[in-house]
Order: C-alpha cells, then structure tokens, then sequence
C-alpha cells in the first residue's frame, strides 16, 4: 500500500521534531546574537579608549611644546584606526593646534549599522603633563565611525542565523531518514500483510513481525493483531455453525410462520366482524346514554311537579290553625317529602358527575359565613340527640375566595349530616383552616367509627360500611360518593381516617384561590376598653375556639378553667372593675361565684345544648345572654356589643314574613299544572302580589299584549306554545326587552339554566316553589332601580 510522504508517520514525526529544533536554535541563535551585540558595542568603546589612553601623553607633551608637526603626525596615527574618522588637539583657549579627517564609509548596509550602533561616537580628554598638573593645554577630541563594527556585527549575526537553520535542515533529513528505518518501513510491510489478507478467509493468515522489531511496540502490534485473527477464526467457526442451526431454525419459523398466518387471517376475519357489532353496540350505547339523559330530566320535570303540588300543599295547608297532632303529622309528611327531593337530587347530581356534564362556578363567597348556615341548619338535630356540634374555624382564615358555594354547602353538609346521624354521643366538631395553600374542611365525630376494610367502600353508591347500616341509621348510601366525586371535581381530595368504635375524621382538600380585594374583618374598638373574664371545662372544645378568636381580636383576656362541677368552688376568681367585666360562662353554676362581683348583664352563657332541666332552670335569671353554640363569628360579636349596650335590641322583620311584600305590583303566571297553580297563586297572594294565570306560552303572549304585569313566572314546559318559544316572542315581537321573566322549571339537568338565558330570561328558580326564592327574585328583579342598565343574561 502507497502512502503518500505527507501523510506518513515519520515524515510528521521528523517535521515536529524540526519545527520544534528549529524554533529552540533560533531562539538560541537569537540570543547568541544579542550577547554578540551587547559584546559589540562595550568593545568598541573598550578599543576607543584604550587608543586616547595611549596617545593622551604624546598629545600633552604636543600641547605642552605648541609642536603642530608632531600633532599632525599623532593625529595621522590616530585616523589610520579603521573607526576614527577625525581627531584633533586643541589648546586652552580653544585653538586648533592640529586637526586630521576623512569621510564615513557609504555603503547599502549603512542604515542598519546606524540603527543598531548610531552613525558616530565622540570622545573627548583634557591633556596636561605629570609637572603641571593643575594647567590644562587642552583636549584631545576623537570622532568615531561605527559602521566597521557594525558591520562586522551583522556578518556574526547573519553566519550565526544562516548556519542554525542549515543545522535545522540537515536535522530534518537525518531524522527524516531515521524515522523512515526504525517505524515507517517496518509499518508499512505490516500494512501490505493486512492489505493481502482475504477478507474471506482472514482466520488463514498471521501477519510477520519485522526483523528488529520483535520486543517494540511495532511486534507487540504485530502480536495482538494476530491473536486477534485468532479469535476472528474462532468466532468465525462458531458464526458458521449458528448460521447452520439458523438455517434449520429459519425453515422451521417459515413453516411456523405460514400456520400462524392462515390462522391471523382466520381470526382477522373474525375481528372485522366483531368491530362491526361493536360499532353497532357503540351507537346502540350512544342511543341509550342519551334516552338515559333524556329520562332523567323528564323524571326531574315529572317528579318535581307533583312534588310542587304535595310540598306547597302541606306547606299552606301547615298555615292554616290546626291541632298540635295535624301540625306533627303534616310536619313529617314535609319533611319526609323534602328528604325524598334531596334523594332525587343526589341521584341527578351523580348522573351529571359520571356523564361530565356538571359545571362549577368560580364566584368570590365568605367559605366562613356558609360553613357556619351549615352548622346552624344541622345544630337542632344534633342538639335533638345531645350532642355537641363543634365549630373550629381558624380566626385567620381568609374573608372570601373563589370556588362553587352551592357545591361546597352541599358537601360539608352532607358530611356534616352523616356525621351527626352515626354519632350516638360525645361532639361533632367542623374544622375550617389552610394548610399548604388548600383550603381544609375537617368533619371529625365520636360515632361508631368506620372498619379499616370499608374506608373507601363507604364512597362507592349505594354502598354503607356495615350491612345493617341502612336500617339502623337509615339513608342511601350516595352522600359520600357523590361528595367524593364534587370534591374530585373542584381538583381537590376527599379522605377518611377512622378508629371503629372511637370516630371518624372526614378530610377535604381543595386549592381554592383566595380573593386578595377581600378586607379582613375588624372588631368595634370600644370593645378594647373592657377585660373579658372566660371561665370554661379544661375539655371543651368550644371554649378552646372562642378563646383563639377572642385572642385573634386582640381583646384583653383572663381564663380560668375547672376540671369538673364539684371543682367550681376551688376556683380563684378576682375582678377588678366589675363595670368593664365580660365574663364568659359554660355552666349556669358559674354564676354562684360571680353573681355578687359583676352585673348580670355582663354574663354571658355559651353552651350547646338546651339547659331544659328544673336544676338548670333555675340559674336563667343570674346571667344575661344564652349564646347558643355552634355560634357565628357575627353572632358572637353582636352579643359582645349588645352586652356593652351597643348592640340592637329589635330585629327587623324580614320580607319573608312580610304580608304585604308585593303590593301594589302584578305577576304573570304561567303554569298548565292545576296544582302548581294553586301553590303559586297562594303563596304570591299571602306575599301580595296580583296573580293572572296563564296555561301556556300562547295565552300567556295574549295577556302580555293586553295588559302590563310587573313580572313573569314563565313555566319552561307546556303544551302549544314551550316558555322558551314564549320568551323570544315577547322579547324580539312584542319589543317586552326591560320586563322580567323569571323561568321555573322542575328541570334540573346541565344546560337547563343556559337554555333558559338564551332564551331571553332574565333568571331561573327550580320547582318545588319555595317562599323564600319566590320573594327573594321577585324583590330582586322588580324593584330594580328604573335606569339599571342591568342586561338580560
């Protein structure tokens, strides 16, 4: 194999190996030649002045004597020097007694001799004698010319330079030839071994190890290279014998391969018909969900409008002067139909759940203020079975964030209600705080606990941790489940850790973000004039919250805490200015130790549940206030400034209450139930409210253009002429675009209220008809102000 000089090994080892010298010896030279130059330039001052040192005493004694034809023959001497060009002797007073020159030397090299030495050099020494000493005859002044030392400077250098690179040259070709013999010719007869090697057959040949070489780095190349043939025959034999085995294998796999196929294209066939049934079975699954969906809202419509008729019923019938034994009785009919609603809607919500059709809000609401609606509206039954309810809300807690308060109500409702329902004795605590940026709703109870097996069974529907469960306690078995699946739903968790027999501590997290344009509320300063004396259980709970707020609010505190009744005595109570004293009390007993040091009025008794007994009945005249627990942040205020005298002694009544709520304005009912508009009629004319019926959209669109209502209850359903097609009417023909209709519909399925607005409603209300919401939207859309600009959503 040719390998061209350039590119071989010795030629690059010979050509760094010379770049590298020559670059040293010229460095080297380099410096030799400017020791040369330093040299150079102090001999010839050294030469210089080693001539004026000789000829200072003949040119003396020339002074001394005034000799001109002995000056000119010295100064004669002088200029034969090949460096002085002029020379001359003057006398004291500045006379030229001889003087001798001749021309620089002009030659091409000149300017770089001026360069390095300087074109001339002048020396000069006063002359005197041995006798006389102290009289000076004059000077002898010497000019030099340096270019005959210069120019003997640069033939140095230059034979200096040109011989180092020579030297380098002659290097090159010795190493040149060196390197040739000792690695690149052996190399390459290595290399024509391995060029002439069969690709074919290479296990056949062993390359030969050049003759010189057999203990270098060349033979030991040579070595491992043929033990590396070695091991390519071996393994080329094995690679024949596995091509054998693959072969056979080979044929085999063919034979396999060929079976396997006609039985895939068999059972391709079959896939291709089983993919056709499942198409059908899809858009038969398709047809059914939507007759599914279809059904639940027709069944929400068709319950919900006999439930109207039956709730309003026994809602007005409840009005009317009845025994003590009707009104008990009609009571539990309302409230076993209000039970039965709550069933069908927790059937509805976990339908819209699973088929994705439940949409959330993300509206700013006090969490507070509904979680407290909560433990109010559950408080009687709790109290009913003797049990504390328990609400711990951390005083920090933010005043507002985003999220759906109807669906966050309904989940710590229902946790709240489940945990009051197994909870036989003992507390039910509400828990309320932040932790790592998740609002955190705790319902912890001292019931009969969950089995470790059934904690997550309890969350599937209709599915109870014990199989006695529903008869015992009652219910369905969907609350939780469809608490999981809303607080799933909100991206947050729902989890229970529970000890059976012992409780049950239902956890829920969701990231709710919290409204930074909220204003955290402040107490009435007036309140930090007074000292607010706590005496409580060391193990109630309540107290334990009431004290972090009161502390919260930065009032002055003094708490004393007693282990038990029969303790009481033992208590150390001082009170210093019983006028600014508030004192707080858990046990009416309390008040026999404190009765005589402060005003009645300024005792305050918080406690759960009602003191109904002879024993307890008796302290009622010896405090001033019964602050019901679980009390609201705003109550407890309110009772705090009421003691003072601050607070409102008189409640205002409010609309609901008020008969005469809607006089003086007219309301258009549409309604084809009979029922529904006995219901609806009654209760808008106890409201005051002129009441017309309508029985559908077509006679409603005839009153509208014949007479001026106030407000339309518009029934969403009905036979001629729907609400919706009724609405558009009246907004688009009758130009009606500032006249509120109100839709009331027993439908309760997703996309029911955005219907509705797209319609041209104005608002929506759900059958059965309730008082409150009646009034509520009435009062809303009626007495707007006449140029709201508010639009029709």
């Amino acid at each position: 194999m040719k390998i061209n000089l350039s590119n071989r090994l010795s030629f690059k080892l010979a050509r760094n190996t010379v770049l590298v010298a020559l670059a040293l010896g010229m460095v080297l030279n380099l410096f030799q030649v400017l020791l040369d130059y330093i040299n150079e330039k102090s001999a010839l001052d050294r030469d210089i002045q080693a001539l004026i040192t000789i000829s200072h005493t003949p040119a003396s004694q020339i002074a001394y004597n005034i000799d001109s034809r002995l000056a000119e023959e010295l100064l004669g001497g002088l200029l034969k020097h090949p460096s002085i060009i002029e020379a001359e002797i003057i006398d004291s007073d500045n006379r030229v007694l001889a003087r001798k020159h001749r021309k620089l030397t002009s030659t091409s090299y000149r300017w770089l001799s001026d360069l390095l030495f300087e074109p001339t050099r002048y020396y000069s020494t006063h002359l005197a004698v041995q006798q006389l000493s102290d009289i000076n005859l004059g000077n002898l002044n010497v000019i030099v010319d340096t270019y005959p030392s210069g120019i003997a400077f640069l033939k140095r250098a230059s034979f200096t330079l040109i011989s180092g690179f020579i030297k380098s040259l002659a290097l090159s070709a010795l190493l040149l030839l060196v390197f040739y013999v000792m690695l690149t010719k052996p190399l390459l007869k290595v290399i024509n071994a391995v060029s002439e090697v069969d690709p074919e057959t290479p296990e056949k040949v062993r390359l030969p190890v050049p003759k010189g070489h057999q203990h270098d780095e060349i033979g030991i190349l040579v070595e491992s290279t043929n033990d590396h043939l070695q091991t390519v025959e071996r393994s080329l034999q094995l690679v024949r014998k596995t091509e054998s085995r693959l072969k056979h294998y080979s044929e085999q796999l063919e034979q396999i391969v060929e079976t396997r196929t006609r039985e895939l294209s068999d059972k391709n066939d079959q896939l291709i018909k089983i993919n056709q049934e499942l198409v059908v079975a899809k858009e038969e699954a398709i047809r059914r969900a939507t007759a599914r969906a279809d059904f639940l809202a027709n069944m929400s419509h068709e319950i919900r409008t006999p439930f109207n008729g039956v709730l309003g019923m026994i809602s007005l019938t409840m009005e009317e002067p009845l025994s003590d034994r009707q009104k008990r009785q009609l009571d539990v009919a309302y409230n076993s139909g209000v039970s039965l609603l709550d069933l069908l809607n927790d059937i509805l919500d976990i339908s819209k759940v699973e088929s994705g059709k439940l949409t959330l809000e993300s509206i700013s609401f006090n969490l507070r203020h509904t979680i407290e609606e909560v433990s109010s509206l559950l408080a009687q039954n709790a109290h009913a079975k003797h049990i504390d309810l328990v609400l711990d809300v951390d005083p920090r807690f933010p005043e507002a964030v985003y999220g759906d308060p109807t669906r966050l109500r309904q989940v710590v409702s229902n946790l709240t209600g489940n945990a009051i329902k197994f909870t036989e004795h003992g507390t039910v605590t509400i828990k309320l705080f932040i932790d790592s940026g998740y609002t955190v709703v705790q319902v912890i109870d001292t019931g009969i606990g969950i089995p470790s097996d059934s904690t997550e069974k309890i969350f599937a529907p209709f599915s109870q941790a014990y199989s006695d469960t529903t008869r015992k306690y009652g219910g369905t078995g969907l609350g939780l489940a469809l608490c999981r699946q809303l607080v799933t739903h909100m991206q947050g968790s729902l989890t229970v850790e529970s000890i059976e027999g012992k409780g049950s501590c239902f956890t829920t997290k969701i990231p709710l973000e919290v409204d930074l344009n909220s204003k955290q509320s402040t107490i009435n300063t007036q309140l930090d004039n007074y000292e607010f004396l706590v005496i409580h259980r060391d193990d109630n709970s309540q107290f334990i919250n009431l004290i972090k707020q009161l502390q919260h609010w930065n009032l002055h505190l003094k708490i004393r805490a007693y282990s038990d009744k029969s303790k009481l005595n033992d208590l150390s109570i001082s009170i210093n200015a019983p006028e600014k004293t508030i004192v707080l009390i858990d046990e009416p007993l309390i008040c026999n130790l404190i009765n005589d040091k402060v005003p009645r009025d300024h005792i305050i008794l918080i406690s759960g549940i009602n003191f109904a007994t002879n024993k307890d009945s008796q302290h009622r005249l010896f405090y001033g206030c019964h602050l019901h627990s679980p009390y609201s942040r705003s109550n407890l205020e309110k009772t705090l400034l009421k003691t003072i005298g601050l607070g409102t002694k008189t409640t205002q009544v409010s609309n609901n209450d008020n008969p005469k709520a809607g006089e003086g304005h007219s309301v258009l009912l549409v309604e084809d139930n009979q029922v529904n508009q006995m219901v609806a009629k009654a209760i808008l004319t106890k409201l005051g409210y002129q009441v017309m019926i309508a029985l559908n959209g077509k006679e409603a669109v005839d009153l509208v253009k014949a007479h001026s209502f106030d407000a339309i209850l518009m029934d969403c359903h009905m036979p001629v002429m729907d609400g919706y097609e009724a609405t558009q009417y009246i907004r688009t023909e009758l130009r009606k675009e500032r006249l509120p209709i109100i839709a009331v519909t027993a439908n309760v399925m997703h996309g029911d209220r955005e219907k509705c607005y797209s319609a041209g409603m104005n608002d929506y209300i759900t059958k059965p008809y309730d008082r409150h919401d009646l009034l509520s939207v009435l009062k809303k859309w009626i007495d707007r102000p006449e140029d709201s600009d508010e639009p029709v959503e």
